[in-house]
């Protein structure tokens, strides 16, 4: 299946038109924004559907049934980061649907062993799902009713703190599945369907509110997904802003594609996991779903070089490319960097296709586990080689040069021991 996909990828890449005007590449790409945000919600849509179809009659199948439409949502998501560093609306915005990691305690019921209230969030283990009243930051606060507003008003983030993450995809995910107990070991999380389940089949108590707050936490992703599919319409902000100066638009696109390649998902996300030998670090870690989220974080990058996106539904939106726009200052960086942009797809689809045959992420990340780090380190190499190519293409534009995100990770990897 990843192979297929894979040749199916680089074809689109290789049909994407041959021209090169500025404006007609901002639109084609502010295009792919919102048909890509777009997705988002409809899968966030289909997503509360199949919540619905769980709590009205809970089982194995409607619980798996509901983390499948989960997957099924990140898809379309994923491949949307590569608009964030290039826009403030969308960076500013990000950290409400995709924010991590984040100490579930604050939302839930965990295990013994987690590690519960520390000096850095004495929150870490408050359990609002248990309590519909509590302290926070000398504040009672009444949370009997698990609303949208309760939890991107008071919980998000509360107290400053940003593993208080209480919304977006994660805190649907860890609703979802529950805590990853398994470690480097193979497996992600197992909650049972009955910690939705009514009167006596429930477990681990509060099952009426855990419902709530699942249901709260998906309307509210949904909310925030339709402001951004808002802000890249014909009159959306996002268009507006990267469509006011033609030359800074063609330097937004760069810059996410940059910095999403060198210092989130090259540093952030893949790298610092391997350092530290730690599945915590995994991005979709109680699904166990990373080598997807990665794969199409790659995908996305590449999309909007190559000016195309397929659609959920199988539709393409394509149009002029930043790609065209490259060949014709330098040919040779632009298919430098087309080649690169390939590879990395490649080392990514070999980390996907990995865990697919039962290979897990966990388990790559593991310690003395020579293969999953040769897996791993693979990709972040060729994200690496795939940034500068990316510097290479800002050069040969004549724009100028662009600070990408960075990361110690990379930049300086003894900092993540201290």
């Amino acid at each position: 299946m990843t192979r297929t996909l894979l040749a199916s990828i680089f074809l689109l890449g290789m049909a994407a038109p041959a021209l090169a005007g500025k404006a007609e590449i901002l639109t084609n790409y502010a295009n792919i924004g919102h048909a890509t945000y777009e997705d988002s919600l409809l899968k966030a849509r289909d997503l509360r559907t199949a919540i619905d179809a769980l709590l009205a009659d809970p089982s194995d199948a409607t619980l798996a049934a509901a983390r499948t439409a989960w997957l099924q949502a990140r898809v379309p998501y994923q491949q949307s980061e590569a608009f964030r560093f290039g826009s403030p609306i969308v960076d500013e915005w990000e950290g409400k649907v995709n924010a991590w990691p984040l100490d579930e305690g604050l939302i839930d019921y965990v295990s013994d062993d987690y590690e519960g209230p520390t000096d850095e969030n004495e929150y870490a283990a408050l359990n609002v799902i248990a309590n519909p009243t509590f302290t926070l930051a000398g504040e009672q606060i009444d949370a009997t009713e698990i609303t949208p507003e309760l939890i991107s008003g008071t919980l998000q983030e509360a107290d400053e703190v940003e593993t208080n993450v209480a919304s977006g995809y994660h805190a649907i995910e860890f609703l979802l599945w529950g805590q990853d107990l398994n470690g480097t070991e193979h497996g992600a999380g197992n909650r049972p369907w009955t910690d939705y389940a009514q009167g006596d089949a429930c477990t681990h108590g509060n099952c009426d509110r855990r419902g709530a707050y699942l249901v709260a936490a998906t309307d509210l992703l949904i909310s925030d997904l339709e402001y951004m599919t808002a802000q890249w319409t014909e009159d959306g902000a996002a268009r507006a802003a990267l469509m006011a100066d033609e030359n800074a638009g063609i330097q937004a696109i760069l810059t996410g594609m940059g910095s999403l390649s060198y210092g989130e998902l090259g540093g952030e996300r893949i790298k610092l996991g391997v350092l530290l030998n730690d599945p915590e670090e995994e991005h979709d870690c109680f699904s166990d779903n990373t080598h997807n989220s990665h794969f199409y974080d790659g995908m996305g990058i590449r999309n909007v070089y190559f000016g195309s996106y397929i659609r959920a539904d199988g539709t393409i939106v394509s149009g002029e490319s930043l790609s065209s726009l490259v060949a014709a200052s330098d040919p040779a960086v632009d298919a430098e960097l087309q080649a690169n942009l390939n590879a990395t797809m490649a080392k990514l689809g070999q980390i996907k296709a990995a865990a697919e045959a039962g290979f897990s992420y966990d388990q790559m990340l593991a310690m003395g586990n020579e293969g999953g780090e040769a897996l791993i380190m693979g990709a972040v190499d060729a994200l690496v080689t795939q940034t500068r190519s990316i510097e290479r293409a800002v050069a040969a534009l004549g724009l100028d040069q662009i600070g990408f995100e960075g990361s110690d990770s990379l930049d300086n990897p003894n900092a993540v021991f201290q």
